[in-house]
């Protein structure tokens, strides 16, 4: 029957959408640690994050971000720019300076670590035609020219061309310093699965609020 045709095809078009549906990006959590002398105390409240980007505009809009999304949990944090500006490496005593002269008591540092691409493929899809147009009794594939127009226009019909998607994976270390003693009170690790043509904007709001929510889980927020 054509329903069972339609129905063949439209599963086969439901499941190339979800192969494309990998290409949204996608931050997770793949390990995280608590310092112990911390744990549960809220010890995160006046904090400077820093991205260790190259790239000032990316690195701007994460901190914007981060800062926005720590202060709506209720601290109070600054970025790193406004008393760091140079997208480079600085030296210990300038780092030094710019903690002092923001006033704080932590500093958040995120870095990435690696990055690498994977391309995925899924073969394509072709459904023999259904009890339909050139099926019948008789030799070959049914009668006359019917049969054979019939068949090969269901083949048209339902063939689903290869789909092949990259995914950008981007492995990204945080880690929580204590301003005083550089002790660690907080560490993450994460990755973001990005497609082609990623959105930054929409990869650091995920970034973000992962971050935010686990450190909150993780009573230190």
């Amino acid at each position: 029957m054509i329903s069972t045709r339609v129905t063949a095809l439209l599963a086969a078009v439901a499941a190339s959408a979800a192969l494309l549906g990998c290409a949204t990006p996608a931050t997770t959590l793949d390990a995280q640690w608590v310092n112990p002398a911390f744990v549960g105390k809220k010890a995160v409240r006046h904090v400077m994050v820093m991205s260790a980007a190259r790239d000032s505009t990316n690195r701007r809009i994460f901190e914007d971000q981060m800062v926005a999304a720590l202060t709506a949990a209720g601290l109070k944090a600054t970025q790193s720019y406004k008393f760091i500006p140079e997208s480079a490496p600085v030296s210990e005593a300038r780092l030094r300076r710019a903690v002092a002269e923001a006033g704080v008591q932590q500093v958040m540092v995120s870095r990435i670590v690696n990055v690498s691409t994977q391309v995925n493929v899924t073969p394509g899809m072709v459904m023999g035609p259904a009890w339909g147009p050139g099926w019948g009794p008789g030799p070959g594939w049914g009668p006359g020219w019917g049969g054979f127009v019939g068949y090969q226009n269901s083949m048209w019909a339902t063939s689903i061309p290869p789909q092949v998607t990259t995914t950008q994976n981007v492995n990204v270390d945080t880690r929580v310093f204590d301003a005083n003693d550089s002790e660690v009170i907080w560490s993450a690790s994460t990755t973001t699965a990005a497609g082609a043509s990623p959105s930054v904007p929409q990869l650091i709001t995920q970034f973000v609020d992962l971050i935010v929510s686990t450190m909150t889980k993780d009573g230190v927020l």
